[in-house]
């Protein structure tokens, strides 16, 4: 496994890091006992980054994986807080579940803007206190948006980049990946430490797993790549990959990962349209007939879910 160091935050990463959302409850919801060995597998096999979200609800799979193998892994995490109280809930909350005085990077999950950033401030503020207290190692921003990568890659306070990255540009909200790169760029040049999600558009992009894989990691200034995994078998093939990318990749021709996830809208569904509300990609509509998946637009991140009253949407 390639390790590097993440832009100017000195901490070094695998170049595979385990994309955490998938086995929690938005997603495969697997149990902490078998979510925890998916994650214990990658970790005994040279991945030591991982990416969650208190929103994904995985502390505690992650907790588990880091008792059975006595590994401490690199964690990112992220928060929707905007004020002080919210931010210092959301952090005390990781450090609880991972049990842990420490967590690596935490990122403000899903900023649009240099205003969004902006309106999360007072919560940002609390994060560099406690990176000055040494109680987080780097603070950053995870987004869909190019106008939030160019906004960061400004703002001196910013180390760490979570931008969404894959070939057909699959879940961009606001322009074209090759206005991402440039915007990328930018940022490497900056010094910001960035790694990409979504380089299979959340799963939509699996029948050219090759040519997205080879794609997200030639990519200048992108130091670690996140790919949700959810079985033992995705974790060693992943795995074995980057080990030899080269390799590796010339063996992926007769391999079809598809995997035929998709989200469904069970027939309790209320109407009420909050999922169509949080949809950051408008996937979602609503019409007489229910919610209307549009699934060119959809990344299937499963976030619709959360906000679901009678949790009538499901990821599988």
């Amino acid at each position: 496994m390639e390790y590097i160091k993440l832009g100017n935050t000195g901490i070094l990463v695998s170049r595979l890091c385990f994309g955490g959302l998938v086995i929690g409850p938005l997603q495969k919801n697997l149990s902490i006992e078998e979510g925890g060995e998916v994650v214990a597998e990658a970790l005994r096999l040279g991945v030591n980054f991982i990416d969650t979200a208190d929103l994904y609800d995985t502390y505690r799979h992650i907790q588990r994986a880091i008792s059975i193998t006595g590994i401490r892994p690199v964690i990112a995490s992220k928060s929707y807080a905007y004020d002080r109280e919210k931010a210092k809930k959301t952090v005390d909350r990781a450090l609880s579940e991972l049990k842990l005085d420490r967590i690596d990077i935490w990122l403000m999950h899903e900023q649009e803007s240099e205003h969004t950033i902006r309106g999360h401030w007072e919560a940002f503020e609390y994060y560099l206190e406690l990176k000055e207290q040494g109680v987080i190692g780097a603070v950053g921003i995870s987004t869909h948006h190019i106008a939030a990568v160019r906004a960061a890659a400004k703002i001196p306070e910013i180390d760490v980049i979570h931008p969404i990255t894959n070939k057909a540009g699959l879940g961009i909200c606001d322009g074209t990946m090759d206005e991402m790169l440039d915007a990328i760029r930018q940022a490497g040049e900056a010094g910001k430490g960035i790694y990409g999600m979504k380089p299979f558009g959340g799963g939509n992009l699996l029948h050219s797993f090759r040519e997205c894989l080879e794609f997200v990691v030639s990519i200048p200034y992108i130091h670690s790549v996140a790919i949700g995994m959810q079985s033992l078998e995705e974790v060693r093939m992943n795995v074995e990959l980057f080990n030899d990318l080269d390799k590796g990749l010339a063996r992926v021709t007769d391999y079809n990962p598809r995997n035929g996830k998709s989200l469904h809208v069970d027939f309790w569904c209320e109407k009420c349209g909050a999922c169509v509300s949080r949809c950051k990609q408008k996937a979602l509509s609503l019409n007489d007939d229910g919610i209307q998946i549009n699934n060119e637009k959809c990344v299937l991140c499963g976030y619709c879910s959360s906000v679901c009253p009678v949790f009538a949407l499901k990821m599988y």
